[in-house]
């Protein structure tokens, strides 16, 4: 790999690759799996992602909202894309591009009706979100009788799928909780079948549930942050591979002498003297404040160097005392070391909220 002269995402199509293989290769032959490419495909970009996973073989995608899914069928992608969260006012244009909507309210499904009737739809392809302990979205287990009354009094939509959504199924604390979770979406399942006379796909498991629970796999898998090298805990992270790389360069270095402050609000003073280097990249890109003021840590020639001061709109500076370096080195801000979940980790926050976060004005650089 090259170094780089500018601030750039490269992204790794071949660590993608592995961990699609690697989590394909945990399941049964005949199970189905969702890519989920929300948020930008977690920051990677949907419009490059989701071309690359479609001909590895994905069975479907999933966004969180009707204009993620819009991006994708103008990105050419034919699969077919669940929208997670769908407002009632995006319907027609969900129609328009021929996205499936998750219905998880009696509200959504009565408004998505409305929808499909007046456009004279013909058992247009849905998703039933049940709630089994997230509380977020879903109906809930004693609501499936009036959801199979009111799907079969039409027939311009018919149910494809049922799933829910795992809390806690990377914490082993909480085992008690995610198998009371998988025994209730069963239940869901069961009742269904029974009362509607067909049994559609099932989908429960996240990447954790993929890993840490065969039996919550179903019909169907759902992964996002595995897809993209982070698997929720330290062993399991080793199976996958990283598949971003923040990168960016030394703009200029100072030398502070003891007294000297360094930033915004003065939000470092030297100790003593001390070598600093300013790169540019900044809470603008997805870098936040909080991991200024020595919280934060970056590679600089396999050397760790702590982000001192205020982190800037568009620049950060870093302590290279005693790290051989000069301007136009390339720094490693995450990737293979430090991680993401490390470099995120140090700010008391999480891979997914650092890579869904790097701003769209950071170059990506597609790689294999």
């Amino acid at each position: 790999m090259s170094k780089v002269a500018e601030t750039v995402l490269e992204v790794d199509l071949g660590a993608l690759r592995h961990n699609y293989e690697f989590l394909k290769s945990t399941l049964r032959p005949d199970t189905k799996f969702i890519a989920v490419v929300k948020a930008f495909a977690y920051g990677h970009d949907s419009r490059r992602i989701a071309p690359f996973l479609e001909k590895l073989g994905v069975d479907y995608f999933a966004v969180a909202y009707t204009s993620e899914g819009i991006e994708l069928r103008e990105a050419g992608i034919q699969t077919p894309v669940m929208v997670l969260h769908p407002q009632s006012v995006h319907f027609d244009d969900l129609a328009d591009h021929r996205l499936e909507p998750c219905i998880y309210s009696h509200r959504i499904l009565s408004l998505f009706l409305e929808t499909a009737k007046t456009r004279k739809m013909d058992a247009y392809p849905v998703h039933l979100k049940f709630n089994t302990g997230l509380n977020r979205l879903g109906f809930g287990e004693h609501e499936v009788e009036r959801v199979v009354t009111a799907l079969q009094e039409q027939t311009n939509i018919k149910a494809v799928s049922l799933f829910s959504h795992l809390a806690a199924s990377e914490d082993p604390d909480e085992e008690v909780f995610t198998r009371n979770q998988i025994a209730a979406f069963r239940r869901i399942a069961d009742n269904f079948e029974k009362l509607a006379g067909y049994r559609p796909l099932l989908h429960q498991s996240n990447t954790s549930g993929i890993l840490c629970h065969p039996d919550a796999r179903f019909d169907m898998v759902r992964s996002g942050i595995g897809l993209y090298g982070y698997g929720n805990d330290e062993i399991k992270d080793r199976l996958l591979r990283p598949v971003g790389s923040l990168k960016t360069v030394i703009s200029q270095i100072h030398q502070l002498e003891k007294g000297d402050s360094l930033g915004y609000n003065r939000g470092y003073i030297a100790e003593k003297t001390t070598m600093t280097a300013t790169l540019p990249l900044g809470h603008a890109d997805g870098i936040g404040r909080q991991y200024g003021k020595g919280k934060g840590h970056v590679s600089v020639n396999g050397q760790k160097a702590p982000i001192i001061g205020n982190v800037c709109m568009d620049m950060l500076m870093i302590d290279v005392t005693g790290i051989d370096c000069k301007e136009g080195d390339e720094v490693i801000v995450y990737g293979k070391n430090p991680t993401a979940e490390e470099f995120a980790a140090t700010a008391n926050t999480i891979s997914y909220e650092l890579i869904t976060g790097i701003s769209r004005r950071v170059k990506r650089v597609y790689i294999e």
